[in-house]
């Protein structure tokens, strides 16, 4: 089809809006999609096109995506043909404070602001009247410097719930700062489940020994190559990271190490690169993917701002060993978003649907992508 041709369907086309009202995304070649490198049999498409500051993703029972962001609106894909293609936008809910983390269980949409956790209750009946939320839990600090909160229920059927520094790198004036937090689905039995964490956007749990993995970011202005962000595994509670003492697990904090020893604090499952902010990670769970991939960690990588040359913006592979306990490789998988020193697109965060597609948030480029692999 000529551009001659093609430019009528996509006048005609419906915006996405963020309505409950269909908006279809166009089939139309995107010339940003072109530019995305995948190992052979992958292909990358639009899952859904104009979804304000997509960040962390969730999916309900009936395949519905629910999409979390960093503005005030919480979003849902249905795909009801399950064709590959969200068949419209519907804003689940408006007015919150950054709803970053969004989370499904019995029914339930869980959705993650600042300060907050609340829920929406029968979600799928729900959705399109925008329904009132219960407050599930509301004595979260409410400091925007890494308060974006990422949710997951965990194999024990708590709720996991970090709390990044308030700072680059200090003291935590409040014990809960630095830390991933657990408690009951109503809310109550609130527990530090790991300290020492700076700013975990990104957690998932090993589908072969249910340890919890997570990606944790270093700090800034150490340079362009020190500290390299984390990617960390606690298979039990009350393990400490290092924060803000060490960094990567070697990295002294020039302020805060002083009479410390590296030693006494958890080391990462691996190193991954400087400044890249590694966010929603997940492990690949899914039967589409060829069986190389299957319980392996995909880890959307954000992209850097504190070096002078960029790097990140892309989504790396960590291969674990046959015990699924260690880590031996890291490599990049897709890449693209990042062209020159000049980014389209920011990848946040992962999930494997049902039919074991990859769903990729970006909050830069306002849209979910969705990699299949047919070999």
């Amino acid at each position: 089809m000529t551009t001659r041709q093609l430019f009528p369907l996509l006048l005609l086309a419906p915006l996405a809006l963020g309505s409950s009202t269909p908006n279809r995304p166009t089939a139309a070649p995107d010339v940003n999609l072109s530019k995305i490198k995948l190992p052979a049999g992958f292909t990358i498409s639009y899952f859904a096109q104009g979804v304000k500051s997509a960040r962390e993703l969730a999916v309900g029972p009936d395949g519905t995506v629910y999409v979390g962001t960093k503005d005030d609106k919480v979003y849902a894909l249905p795909d009801r043909n399950k064709d590959g293609r969200a068949d419209e936008i519907v804003t689940v809910a408006t007015g919150l404070n950054a709803p970053n983390g969004v989370a499904v269980r019995n029914g339930a949409l869980y959705v993650a602001e600042i300060n907050r956790v609340v829920r929406y209750d029968n979600i799928a009946a729900t959705l399109r009247k925008q329904p009132k939320p219960v407050v599930v839990y509301n004595q979260l600090p409410n400091k925007d410097w890494h308060g974006y909160r990422y949710i997951a229920f965990g194999p024990d059927g708590k709720l996991y719930v970090p709390v990044g520094a308030p700072c680059n790198s200090c003291l935590p004036e409040e014990p809960i700062y630095g830390t991933i937090n657990r408690m009951n689905a109503n809310g109550t039995g609130l527990e530090v489940f790991a300290q020492g964490v700076r700013n975990t956007v990104g957690f998932d749990w090993s589908p072969q020994d249910k340890a919890l993995w997570f990606t944790d970011n270093g700090r800034d202005m150490l340079g362009d190559n020190l500290p390299a962000d984390e990617l960390n595994r606690a298979p039990s509670p009350g393990l400490h990271f290092g924060f803000p003492y060490f960094f990567a697990g070697d990295v002294p904090d020039p302020e805060f190490s002083k009479g410390r020893s590296a030693a006494t604090y958890t080391k990462p499952a691996r190193k991954l690169g400087p400044h890249v902010a590694a966010l929603g990670m997940k492990f690949y769970t899914g039967k589409q993917f060829p069986a190389a991939y299957r319980n392996q960690i995909f880890i959307p990588e954000h992209g850097s701002w504190n070096r002078s040359s960029k790097l990140g913006y892309r989504i790396t592979l960590v291969r674990l060993d046959a015990s699924g306990k260690q880590a031996r490789s890291y490599e990049t998988f897709a890449e693209g978003w990042l062209q020159g020193q000049k980014p389209w697109g920011r990848p946040v965060c992962l999930l494997v649907l049902p039919d074991g597609s990859l769903l990729v948030s970006d909050d830069q480029n306002d849209a979910v992508y969705r990699i299949s692999y047919k070999g």
